[in-house]
């Protein structure tokens, strides 16, 4: 698919790591340096902290968060200290075809526990990706209205946001092949898991918007959103698993907001911190560093948080390089996100 188009990198291998009981900024700005993740005096081994001013839920259940004991136990400190940037740093926990509700069941409690609000991406529709990195999704509209009323059902009164169907919309207007009638069948189910999802009374839900190098037009892109449901959303979510710094991301959203009623929006940083190699790097790019932390203080009208919506470290893909999967966690780059986001 060329320049425009972008994966999300958090499926396959990545989807279901860590779920189990068994185990205001400018766009340049990067995360500061946290502390050595380390368990507070009543914690289990491994618990990471939720730090003070987090709003998010930090999960020790990360591929970082596990990468980040192993390094500690093999005394790899020095990794594992700029690990700790990326791990002590709240995250989203993305859900997809399978345990998705026995996932955000557990993630929701867990955080709700920490007094702290979890942040999921529900990424499942059909024809997921156009086939590509992160391929799959729902066999149909009927398993996919199934599937999100079960996620929307576990989140129950828990506070909780949902970045809804990375790419989804933004696919229907580029060269992907969703046209037409199954054009119009995902706007439906999309507004259907809008519908569904605000049913519950703390839940707050983000429709996937693209990116600053994808959909050029905002009035094309209002449109489509607007058939998907965006109008009983909180808002919509840009630069999704990409690399836009925040200065082009909050000026991309805000021409899409003023052609959608002032609609706020949510603005994914994980990896942003050294802006975009350019619109056909998308995957793994080199040299690019954590941005702003996660947080809903933004200081900017109209940008409701600052997310770290792609998890850090985990691959965009094979790239044709010989990278790993989509979603498989990849500790060499993810220890250069780290180290060039001091």
């Amino acid at each position: 698919m060329g320049t425009l188009r972008w994966s999300a990198g958090a499926v396959l291998a990545g989807l279901l790591v860590g779920c189990s009981d068994s185990g205001g900024a400018t766009g340049g700005s990067a995360v500061q340096a946290a502390p050595p993740a380390t368990a507070t005096p009543n914690s289990p081994p491994g618990t990471l902290p939720q730090l003070p001013g987090q709003t998010f839920y930090v999960s020790d259940r990360t591929n970082a968060a596990r990468q980040l004991v192993e390094l500690r136990a093999q005394g790899r400190t020095a990794e594992a200290d700029a690990l700790a940037r990326i791990a002590a740093q709240p995250s989203s926990q993305w859900l997809g075809e399978q345990g998705a509700r026995r996932i955000a069941e557990e993630v929701g409690r867990r955080a709700t526990e920490a007094n702290r609000t979890a942040v999921f991406v529900a990424y499942n529709i059909p024809h997921r990706d156009c086939g590509l990195y992160s391929a799959g999704g729902a066999a149909d509209a009927a398993a996919y209205r199934a599937w999100i009323t079960e996620v929307a059902q576990a989140l129950g009164d828990r506070r909780a946001w949902v970045v809804l169907e990375p790419d989804a919309v933004a696919h229907t207007l580029d060269g992907c092949g969703v046209k037409g009638d199954v054009a119009a069948e995902r706007y439906g189910l999309l507004a259907f898991a809008v519908q569904e999802l605000k049913k519950r009374p703390n839940v707050r839900v983000y429709l996937d918007a693209g990116n600053p190098g994808w959909v050029q037009d905002p009035a094309e892109l209002a449109g489509a959103l607007r058939k998907s449901g965006v109008a009983a959303a909180d808002g919509f979510a840009v630069n999704v698993s990409n690399f836009y710094d925040t200065e082009r991301d909050a000026a991309y959203g805000a021409r899409l907001s003023a052609a959608l009623d002032g609609k706020h929006f949510v603005v994914d940083t994980s990896r942003n911190g050294n802006g975009s190699a350019g619109a056909e790097a998308w995957c793994n790019p080199p040299g690019r560093a954590l941005g702003t932390a996660p947080t809903a203080d933004t200081g900017r009208p109209g940008i409701d948080a600052y997310l770290w919506i792609k998890n850090p470290g985990e691959s965009d893909g094979e790239c044709g390089r010989g990278e790993p999967r989509a979603g498989e966690f990849w500790l060499p780059y993810a220890l250069g996100l780290a180290r060039a986001g001091q």
